[in-house]
């Protein structure tokens, strides 16, 4: 769920503003750049669909339209819809920021993620992904800070509960992204885009492995107390770049992906006790040429998987058929279903936010038991 190192080269080209504006600022927070619409500047965009299979018609309408409600960023991450606005991550500018139906953008918190006295040194200081537990506590995976948070209050000036930092006395390298299970643990996934260099032999980097993590009783986790470090279990260890995590609706599958070199995704079967067994590859989409990797990913009410991947939103069947996809106009790093019906799909692509409605609704962030 995060950029990569090719999204700077991105950002000089598409947008021409230099990721060297980001490692060259002084403090702990970059100026943020302004998004560029009004309160209700929302500009329908040309829509395309590559229909793979029939049943693809069952999920996008026909006469669906994209629209993009927000834009003039760097690189958003992590749409989380909370009472009446659309919380994202602002990456670079380390923020996180909340889009208002009639009222537009406005800066929640910065920084968000990072927070030393010195300049960060890499593209992406922020927060990434983020969920909701069960009594709608916004739960943050926190990149640059390394850690998993959870904010007991929409007040950001209220100190976050911190829920982990680390693995067997070590660092977490720079959590991703994160779901919660209906016995109130947290899964997440720890690639190392939130390093300063984003690269394995990152001088800053104590873990070997890019893990997906477990958290066993993240809800019950009283505010205020200090991390439960002693209790985080390393589920999966052989993912060179684990990002997007979710779980298929009654939670017997545990969904993974891969951003790189291999583009891929990954099923895992859920045993009682919340590990992980029975690893599955439901696609590969390596020789996929187009901009993108697999990124943030959310599941249907009937299993379908909706995914960030090359191009745009990839939707897969329960099983792994490819779908369709939902083509973007800019490179796709998350999506969340809100809406009274669970039936509007936002994405964060690049340096906007867009909307788009479907025939089936979403699967609750997190699941009854």
């Amino acid at each position: 769920m995060s950029s990569r190192k090719t999204f700077c080269v991105f950002a000089w080209i598409a947008m021409a503003v230099p990721c060297l504006f980001v490692l060259g600022c002084k403090g702990s927070a970059p100026p943020a750049p302004a998004a560029s619409n009004p309160a209700n500047d929302i500009v329908t965009v040309p829509l395309k669909v590559d229909r793979l299979d029939s049943s693809i018609d069952s999920i996008i309408p026909s006469d669906a339209k994209l629209e993009r409600v927000a834009t003039g960023f760097k690189w958003v991450e992590g749409p989380v819809w909370v009472n009446d606005s659309l919380y994202f991550a602002e990456i670079p500018s380390n923020s996180i920021r909340k889009w208002t139906p009639g009222q537009g953008v406005s800066i929640w918190l910065q920084p968000s993620g990072y927070k030393g006295s010195s300049a960060y040194g890499g593209p992406e200081p922020g927060t990434n992904g983020m969920t909701l537990d069960a009594q709608g506590r916004l739960t943050v995976a926190g990149h640059a800070q390394r850690d998993v948070l959870r904010f007991e209050s929409l007040n950001p000036a209220q100190p976050p509960t911190v829920l982990a930092d680390s693995y067997q006395g070590k660092r977490l390298n720079s959590p991703n992204d994160l779901v919660y299970r209906s016995d109130g643990s947290l899964y997440f996934t720890d690639p190392p885009y939130g390093l300063p260099t984003q690269h394995d032999d990152d001088p800053n980097k104590q873990l070997k492995v890019n893990g997906v993590y477990r958290i066993p009783h993240a809800l019950d986790h009283k505010p205020g107390a200090p991390p439960d470090n002693a209790h985080v279990q390393l589920l999966v260890k052989d993912l060179t770049r684990p990002n997007g995590i979710a779980f298929s609706p009654g939670e017997k599958y545990l969904y993974v992906n891969n951003s790189e070199p291999k583009k891929i995704w990954m099923r895992y079967t859920v045993k009682p006790d919340g590990t992980l067994a029975d690893p599955k590859l439901l696609y590969d989409a390596t020789s996929d040429p187009r901009p993108g990797a697999p990124d943030g990913m959310k599941v249907d009410v009937q299993g379908n998987i909706y995914s960030a991947g090359p191009g745009g939103v990839w939707i897969f069947s329960p099983e792994g058929k490819p779908l369709g996809t939902i083509v973007m106009p800019e490179r796709t790093a998350n999506l969340t279903f809100t809406g009274p019906d669970l039936k509007t799909l936002y994405i964060a692509a690049s340096s906007s936010i867009y909307r788009i409605n479907v025939n089936i609704a979403g699967e609750p962030l997190v699941q009854s038991k």
